[in-house]
């Protein structure tokens, strides 16, 4: 298989640390977002919404988002599962899966393309022209720090998201904690749950991809 990747972009971040938990061969091919690769014919042929992730299967399928990359690799390499294993835990995947991509991850994507002079008229990603507009950079900025007390929160509660075991769920709110330094926001000092779960990700041979 075939992981179509950009290094310096969160978004890929979350799969290739599903890939380095499952252990999972594959060979890379980076995509240089800075300039414009994602917008080529060669690319456009792989993934049309011009996005990475984008992981080509053996029989040529391809998968073009987090959810569907990290479903299909449960699916095939269950060990070590990362969507829980009793039902209960499953659902509370689930659920903080959600919340990481709606209150933080969109919310610092909100900061970085309604902010960035690289990503002028690329406020949304895809190959259509979409408009800055500041007022939700500055909207987006109060939604991260919110879930950043969220997360902390949860974390006083369980040793993971999901439960008693690590997944896609902490995978996910890893990179929104590791971007939103992009964008100049750092988790509240008191936030000692959340700042003792960053450094055991950190330690881990994915936190490193």
């Amino acid at each position: 298989m075939t992981f179509y990747d950009c290094p310096t972009a969160p978004s890929p971040r979350r799969a290739r640390m599903v890939l380095a938990e499952k252990r999972v061969p594959h060979e890379v091919i980076e995509v240089d977002l800075r300039n414009g690769a994602q917008f080529s014919d060669t690319f456009r042929a792989i993934n049309p919404r011009c996005t990475v992730p984008a992981l080509q299967l053996e029989d040529g399928s391809v998968l073009s988002d987090n959810a569907s990359i990290a479903r299909w690799l449960e699916e095939v390499y269950p060990d070590p599962p990362l969507m829980g294993t009793t039902p209960l835990e499953k659902a509370m995947v689930a659920e903080w899966s959600w919340r990481v991509d709606f209150e933080g991850l969109s919310a610092i994507m909100e900061v970085l393309r309604n902010t960035s002079k690289s990503m002028k008229d690329r406020a949304l990603p895809g190959p259509d022209p979409t408009p800055q507009i500041p007022e939700l950079a500055e909207r987006g900025r109060a939604r991260g720090m919110r879930f950043f007390k969220a997360l902390d929160a949860r974390l006083g509660e369980t040793a993971w998201l999901g439960g008693d075991s690590f997944s896609v769920a902490d995978i996910g709110a890893y990179v929104f904690v590791e971007f939103a330094a992009w964008v100049k926001m750092e988790a509240p000092g008191d936030a000692e749950n959340l700042a003792a779960w960053h450094e055991a990700i950190k330690a881990r041979p994915s936190g490193k991809v």
